[in-house]
């Protein structure tokens, strides 16, 4: 079975000369691809000193980190794709696990590794942490990561578990289910990518898991900062496009109006902190979720159907909480995932 390692890099030379090295050292058996996307800096320069260390592939522009990743995949082969930021530090070993999840289960369509802090390596890392999670309300979680609070590592989440989305900072997934359900949203730019993805896994039937024997440490916004206004942005659009391709349409008939509700809630609480500059994104996100709204039923319609094509099993729920994560950690001050899920 061949693994390529898939690193998307756009003016990160820091970045490589940083982790570049710690990934060829650590990843024995496995074909290290750098995918260019388009930088202006010199990395290829720095990339080309490793000769035949890795394979570099060259991008005609920066399309994004989702569509970035479809267009260095299109036409790479292999049986197992790990998908990882220029900014994460791997441990020794840390293929293995990750590996042996896919081989030991057909079922088993993607994983991730246990992903800690680069900055602090006792804390979860809030991209991932231990696996990810959604509630009734489609609001994302992880093992370890409850909205901003991240919890120090103390092996509470050590056991390999189904979890619903694998971290798009480090996703090993199998390539031919990679393809067959469509890749990511190209549109999405970033973020949420990984989610609507995985969410198409778990609708035709498969499993997600995390892997927490494999571990690595992530220094985190290498793509956007966790506090940047585009950031903010393309979650309030991306999420509200994953639900309306993913959710059953006698669920949206509620849902979509309470999102929007919600997202209202959320621009007021910005009002009240004095975060005024966040207020703008949401209005945005919502008018280019009206703008591309039929363009979105069109590619539900395709999903849909690449879905059925590769269908094993019923969808698999596991991993949805059953309740709503916003009362639980603002009016119930749970602040842990071991607190909120029973």
């Amino acid at each position: 079975m061949k693994t390529g390692i898939v690193i998307l890099n756009y003016n990160g030379r820091k970045h490589l000369e940083t982790f570049l090295p710690n990934v060829i050292a650590n990843s024995a058996g496995a074909e290290i691809v750098v995918a260019d996307n388009g930088s202006t800096d010199d990395s290829l320069v720095y990339l080309r000193s490793f000769g035949t260390q890795i394979k570099i592939m060259v991008l005609d522009k920066n399309y994004g980190f989702a569509e970035g990743y479809n267009q260095a995949l299109k036409d790479y082969c292999a049986d197992y794709y790990i998908l990882l930021n220029s900014d994460i530090e791997v441990s020794e070993n840390w293929l293995v696990p990750l590996i042996a999840t896919l081989n030991d289960d057909e079922t088993v369509a993607a994983c991730q590794p246990k992903i800690l802090s680069y900055k602090d390596k006792t804390k979860f890392e809030h991209a991932g942490a231990a696996g990810g999670w959604i509630d009734a309300l489609g609001y994302p979680f992880c093992r370890g990561r409850v909205f901003y609070d991240t919890e120090t590592d103390s092996g509470q989440y050590d056991s390999s578990e189904e979890i619903f989305w694998a971290s798009g900072a480090a996703l090993c997934i199998r390539a031919t289910l990679f393809h067959g359900l469509g890749g990511f949203d190209g549109d999405y730019f970033a973020h949420m990518e990984e989610i609507d993805l995985c969410w198409r896994l778990k609708r035709a039937g498969f499993k997600i898991k995390v892997a927490p024997e494999s571990v690595v440490y992530h220094v985190g916004g290498g793509t956007l900062d966790y506090l940047s206004t585009f950031k903010s942005y393309l979650n309030f659009r991306n999420s509200l496009f994953t639900y309306l391709k993913n959710m059953p349409i006698g669920k949206l008939l509620w849902f979509i109006p309470l999102r929007l509700l919600l997202d209202g809630v959320a621009a007021g609480m910005y009002l009240l902190k004095g975060e005024f500059r966040f207020i703008p994104t949401i209005f945005k996100a919502h008018f280019s979720v009206y703008g591309d709204f039929f363009k979105t039923i069109d590619k539900r319609k395709k999903y849909n159907q690449l879905i059925e094509n590769q269908r094993i099993a019923p969808e698999n729920k596991i991993a949805i909480l059953k309740k709503s994560l916003l009362v639980e950690y603002f009016f119930k001050k749970k602040k842990k995932w071991s607190e909120i899920v029973p």
